[in-house]
């Protein structure tokens, strides 16, 4: 396997507009203060079969993200942590492996946003329906309890492919969260109504009051219809592009 790092797309090619919604993706993630120094990744499949993505370089801060600095890897290249532009150990080690083996995950974005890594710190992390934004989850997290500690090899990435199977969004117990999507648009609003709903959660709980949760039938309903509202995420990362270009638009560079 050789190294698919090569010289970057025209600019009105398909994998370039890929490389400008992600990095968007990593602008707005610092104006919803998500991010973490310079840590956390996200990823996004340019191959057919998934195993060539996107990610972001080792060490740069979200805010300076421009879709030209994307590394262009592939999951299946063993010589990649042998480069000198290798990537995070961690990221490759997460990333690589679930795109290696999970087809539907084209987009991951990993973060530690500071409500839903509060849920995740909590012995039942789960989130149980009190109001919409929490019942949109009803029945479709995966949960992993198994923390190994940072990520650093295939065995974990592996372990956090089957343990994400053919869910979209993973709490990471002592860690923070996954969400996978076919596009950047659909990652980011499972992000973003994820971070809503463990808010919600998180201050119901500081209450210290009993929490009104749903009835199973009533919760599974609510996270039905939000089936009816899947397509707005288009319409939101559309508008939220649009004030990223009114404030900054080397995103697009």
């Amino acid at each position: 396997m050789t190294n698919v790092t090569q010289l970057k797309p025209a600019r009105d090619s398909e994998e370039w507009q890929l490389r400008v919604d992600l990095a968007a993706a990593f602008r707005l993630t610092v104006e919803m203060n998500w991010h973490e120094s310079v840590g956390n990744h996200f990823s996004l499949a340019v191959s057919a079969d998934g195993k060539q993505f996107l990610m972001n370089p080792k060490w740069r801060h979200f805010s300076t993200i421009r879709a030209s600095d994307l590394q262009l890897l592939d999951a299946g290249d063993p010589e990649t942590m042998n480069r000198p532009d290798a990537p995070d150990v961690s990221a490759w080690a997460i990333h690589g492996g679930i795109h290696a083996s999970v087809a539907h995950a084209r987009c991951l974005l990993h973060l530690h946003p500071p409500y839903a890594t509060a849920l995740c710190g909590l012995a039942d992390p789960e989130l149980k329906p009190i109001d919409q934004n929490t019942a949109r989850f009803y029945n479709r997290l995966a949960v992993d309890l198994d923390y190994t500690g940072i990520a650093e090899g295939t065995d974990e990435g592996q372990r956090l492919a089957r343990k994400l199977g053919n869910r979209s969004i993973m709490l990471m117990g002592n860690h923070g969260v996954l969400v996978a999507a076919p596009t950047v648009a659909e990652a980011w609003e499972h992000m973003y109504f994820l971070e809503r709903a463990a808010q919600t959660m998180v201050l119901a709980y500081s209450t210290g009051q009993k929490l009104n949760v749903m009835p199973a039938a009533l919760a599974e309903k609510t996270a039905r219809a939000w089936d009816d509202y899947k397509d707005s995420c288009f319409a939101h990362f559309e508008h939220l592009k649009q004030q990223l270009d009114k404030k900054d638009p080397s995103y697009k560079e």
